[in-house]
Parts: structure tokens; sequence; C-alpha cells
């Protein structure tokens, strides 16, 4: 049954008054009334609340003696002077003393000034609790033949009981309408506040974090599904009890709201799970009223953070070498492979020196996957080959919006990216000073902020680096900042060249080759055997080259090897004399037909295709740009410029 309202008539005459009022609340029976019966005074909201009330209507006394006992609100039926001046005037016609007994509260106009304009003399006993008003009745019991008691319903219900006469100040048809009305204003603001009530309850047992509300006395007052499961009890076995006795645990709560504060997020230990806690004041009205405790149960984040690494390693970003990918049988390897074992294991920082070609990331990968972030993501980056404009985004990722071309939804970094896990920094003297600045801060702080924001990111990350160059040299000539060196070289391992791992040159041309015949990716076009065999002056031609270019630059000797069955090895010297013998040759077979007459040589156009040429010559034989730069006396800048000019 719903929208229900409960009437307590103080007699048939005003039960019958409210049936002709609402007859169509009454077939419905969305209002029910029962008459008072002394006997029954306690009982009667309990009954209508039994029969489904929502609300229960009660005149005067009757008001007063429910009021307590039922959990549902209570609306008094007011007492209008028009009501009080009918019934006087009825008593009067009695002939007889006429006894007023009402309520402190049951008067709802300005009685002293009624009286003074009623010409008649009245006897008041007036008062404040329920449990007055059969003494007040019983005071005149001797005198009963000489008075008119006029009252509400108990008082006359008591008056008929000892036989004194007795005048009820009847209900208006306004005062009903008023009472009738409001309660139905109030059933309707219960509905909507059960509604949103129920609503709230659904939302909050829908959080995945555990929500938790204490009042200013410490008793539970909300307590939602999560929370229910990351304490391990109950609702019913908490709710409106103290939470120091239900979860001494949880007595940071108690003493935030003392304090009138916000705690800021905090790891603590509750019932062997690890979870994040903060904590929000309710204030109402500038006052606290309670706090509200927020639990985050870190497991499933943590869980949520190992997909995602996992999902990024599915995209390359992990070490595939090991250790058993580092071919050496040089001694001088075998002690350089010892030394990055043991430090692969640790923790700290690590800057590799050695020569473009000489196997630098193969190792900072094994070094990777000797450690215990192996499972994470290992993500490598060559600071050479990206623009100075772009390196920053790179690193450090962005916010939409951030710069004209930022995509939407921001991007993070490669230092994101790698949580976890490790980075590795490539040719790291080609960064930018600035850039220096900001990664020697992550360095110390182990915090990112993405480009275009102002929320920083913490960072879980193992930095190894790479140089091809003397970083104190640099630091000499106020390239590279002397404190990021210091910071990057809490271990060092330089790895040797090749041309001071002699007994490795044979052992490693002799492996890739065999290697490239096991994978078969040359098919037919093999010129040698599978067991092929090494002649001497061969032997003496490998090692005795610098391998300027290192493993690299006999890989591709090794190749070559494989097709042509010969070991053809390009000295930078014998390149410059093949480019100065092409160009001689070239110019001797067109003089014969040049007509003098007609000549037209353009300088820059010579020049530019010789410089293309020289450059292509020395990168093909795996030197890097900065070595190539260095070789013609030229900046790296300058390089690049000329290198895309003449594309």
């Amino acid at each position: 049954m719903e929208n229900v309202i409960g009437v307590i008539a103080s007699n048939i005459e005003l039960k019958e008054k409210i049936e002709t009022l609402y007859p169509r609340e009454i077939k419905n029976k969305e209002i029910i009334i029962d008459i008072i019966e002394l006997d029954l005074l306690e009982e009667q909201g309990k009954i209508l609340v039994d029969k489904g009330a929502q609300v229960i209507i009660g005149r005067g006394g009757g008001y007063k003696l429910i009021l307590d006992t039922v959990n549902v609100p209570i609306i008094p039926l007011n007492m209008k002077s028009i009501d009080l001046l009918k019934a006087i005037k009825l008593a009067s016609t009695y002939k007889k003393e006429i006894v007023l007994i009402l309520g402190y509260d049951e008067v709802d106009f300005d009685y002293i000034s009624l009286k003074d304009v009623i010409n008649i003399r009245i006897k008041e006993e007036w008062f404040k609790s329920k449990y007055e008003i059969r003494s007040k009745v019983l005071k005149y019991i001797d005198k009963k033949e000489g008075i008119v008691i006029v009252g509400s319903g108990i008082a006359c219900s008591f008056a008929r009981q000892y036989n004194i006469d007795n005048v009820f100040i009847n209900a208006s048809e306004e005062s009903i309408t008023e009472a009738i009305e409001y309660a139905k204003n109030i059933i309707s603001s219960l509905s909507n506040e059960k509604f949103n009530n129920q609503m709230l309850i659904n939302i909050l047992d829908g959080v995945k974090d555990g929500i938790i509300a204490i009042d200013t006395k410490g008793k539970i007052i909300l307590f939602n599904e999560s929370a229910k499961k990351i304490l391990n009890t109950k609702k019913e076995e908490v709710y409106k009890k103290n939470i120091k006795d239900v979860f001494p645990c949880m007595d940071w709560l108690v003493e935030a709201m003392i304090k009138n504060e916000s705690h800021k997020r905090k790891i603590r230990n509750i019932n062997k799970l690890t979870v994040n806690t903060r904590s929000v004041p309710i204030i109402v009205d500038g006052q606290v009223q309670g706090i509200i405790g927020i639990l985050q149960d870190i497991t499933n984040i943590q869980s949520l953070e190992r997909k995602i690494r996992m999902d990024l390693n599915n995209k390359g970003l992990c070490a595939k070498y090991t250790f058993d990918d580092y071919i050496f049988k040089d001694e001088i390897s075998k002690e350089l492979v010892e030394m990055a074992k043991k430090i692969g294991k640790t923790e700290f920082t690590t800057l590799l020196y050695g020569e473009s070609g000489c196997g630098k990331e193969v190792l900072a990968q094994s070094m990777h996957n000797i450690s215990q972030r192996k499972d994470k993501p290992f993500v490598a980056i060559n600071c050479a080959t990206i623009s100075e404009s772009l390196l920053e985004s790179e690193l450090f990722g962005y916010e939409e919006g951030a710069f004209t071309g930022a995509k939407k939804g921001g991007k993070p970094g490669l230092f994101e990216l790698a949580h976890g896990g490790s980075i590795f920094l490539d040719e790291i003297n080609s960064l930018p000073i600035n850039i220096q600045t900001k990664l020697l801060r992550v360095i110390e702080e182990k915090k990112i902020m993405r480009m275009g924001s102002d929320r920083v990111i913490p960072l879980d990350i193992r930095i190894m680096a790479a140089t091809n160059e003397n970083l104190r040299q640099k630091i000499k000539d106020k390239t590279f900042r002397a404190d990021l060196f210091y910071r990057l070289s809490s271990l060092e391992i330089n790895i040797p060249p090749l041309r001071k791992r002699k007994k490795d040159i044979v052992f490693l041309f002799e492996y890739f080759v065999r290697k490239m015949i096991e994978e078969g990716g040359f098919s037919n076009l093999s010129s040698i055997s599978d067991n092929f065999q090494l002649k001497q002056e061969e032997v003496n031609l490998l090692n005795n080259h610098n391998w300027l270019g290192n493993i690299r630059e006999l890989k591709n000797v090794a190749q070559k090897y494989v097709l042509t069955g010969k070991i053809e090895i390009l000295y930078v010297e014998d390149e410059y004399n093949k480019v100065d013998e092409y160009n001689l040759n070239t110019c001797n077979s067109q003089f014969e037909n040049i007509n003098y007459e007609k000549i037209g040589i353009d300088i820059k156009e010579i020049n530019k295709y010789v410089e293309t040429k020289i450059i292509n010559i020395l990168l093909s034989q795996g030197l890097n740009k900065t070595q190539v730069a260095s070789i013609l006396g030229i900046s790296r800048t300058a390089l690049w410029k000329k290198y895309k000019g003449n594309d």
C-alpha cells in the first residue's frame, strides 16, 4: 500500500467530516481513520503504521500520545480560533462553569487576545505532558454537577468516562483540509527522499572504491558494497555502530574529523590488503557533521598496470636480446660480459661507452633481461635520430592542445611507456642542453611532467645511456652538463672496439656467415658452401682491418661474402681515391666531344655531387653521422643539410 495517511479521530463526528471531505481517498484506502480509544492510546499509532500509514494526523492529546511511539511523521490537527469559539459558545448553553483543558502547544492562535474579547468566565487548565490530562479531569470529579469541560478528544473522553458534561473542540473543514494536504506533501517528499536515497545507495554500491561515512559521534552512517568487501564484513553488523568498536584500524577517520581536515592520499594496510585511503569532511552550514573515508584497493590498479605493461610489450617495447646473443671469443669480451651481468642485476643508472656498431644496445637489452625488470617494458631511443623540436615531446609526452598538431587526448612519452622497466638512451651525447636539464630532473626526482600539463607523473624506471663520444671532453667544451654526466655514470661500462678484440673478428665473421646460410635468406644466391673454410690470406685481411664500423661493418662484409664468395673491404682512403678516379675518368671521356663554343660548367653542381658521393660511401661503411662529420671537418648540422639537400 502506498501513499497512505492515517488519522486518529477524537470522535465519530470528526471521522464523518473527513469522510465527507475526502470520499475518493477513503474509498481507495489512501486515508484510513481510527477513532481514539482510551485503552489503546499508546498503541493506536503503531496499529495505523501496521495498516500502512506513512504519516499520521492526530488532535490534541492524541497527537502527543503517538508522537514518541512510531517512526513516521506525526502531524497535529491544529486548533483554529473559530473552532474554540464555537465550542465555548456551545458550552455556555449548559449554564455551568466552563473548564478549558488544553495543551500548551495545541492552540494555533493568540489565545490571550481572544480571551479578552470573550465575555464568558472560563477556568483554564493547561497541560505540558500527555500524562497530565487524566489528572486535570479528575481534579473536578467532585464538582462535576456544576462544570462543563471544553477540550480536545482525550480530555472529553475522560470526562465522558466520569460522567462529566463536555464539549469537544471540533475541527473545521479548513483545519482538516490543511492537515490532509500537508500530509500528502510530506508523503510526496518522503517518496522523493526514498527514491534519492535508493539511487544514492545504488550509485555508491556501484563504485569500486570503498566508501564509509561516520557522524560526529563516530557512528557509521554510510557503508557501501566495496567497503564491505575491503573490510570483510556485513552492513547490518556495523551500521549505526561506533567505528572504533568495529574497525579499530579506521581510527584515522575519527582523527581527521576532530581536526576538521581532509587527509591526502595515504597507503595503509587494512585486512592484509594494501589500500590507498583519503578522507573528506561533511560540512553543513560551516559545521563538520561527519566525515567520509574512501578506500581504494590498489591490487586492482596493480593488475591493470601489469596488463598495460604486457600490452606495451606485445607492441614491441621489450628487450629481445640476452647475453646468449652476445657472441664472443676474446678474453677482453669475456671480462666485459661478466661485468655487464653483475651491473645488470642492480638498479643503478648505467653509462655505456663504445664506438658506433659495437653492440651497445644488445648489451643494454641483455642487462635488462637479467634484471628484476625483465618482464617489464624496455624502451630504446636514439637521441641523434630525432630532431630537437620533437625530442622533448617524444621523451616526456604531451597533453591535448599542448601545441599545434598535438594528438587528441595527448600522448604518453617514452619515459611513461618505460614505467616499471628500463629506458635506453643511445647517443646521449647528442642531447641538446635544454633536454639535458629536464633529463637530470627526471633522474633525480623519478617524476615527469608532460608538455602542456601541470600534473606530475611518478616513475619507476631504470635508466641506461650510451655514448660514442668522450663526455668529459664535451663537458670541457660546455656542450654536456657535468651534473648530468655524474648522475648517468653511477656505473660505467667501456665496450672495446672490434679492432681491440682480435679473437672476436674471425669468430664473429664465421658466425654471421653460418647464420645467414642457415636462415636461408639468400636462397640460391649463395656463392659458398655450408662447410666453407676461410683462406689464410682472408683471415689476415679480416684481422688487419681497422673496422671503424665495428660489428655492423663486419656483418655487412659477411653478407657480401655469402653472395660473392669474396671478402671485399672498402677502406675510407680507397673511397676518396675511387671518387677522384671516377670524376677524372668521366671528365676525360667527355672532353673529346665537347663543343668548346657552348661550354657551360656548373661548379656548384659538381661539388654537390662529389660531397654526396663521399657521404654515402662513408655511411655505407657503418660510420654514424657524427663520425662522418668529424672526418669531413664539418658540423653534424652542416652534414645533415648537405646530405638532405642533395637527395
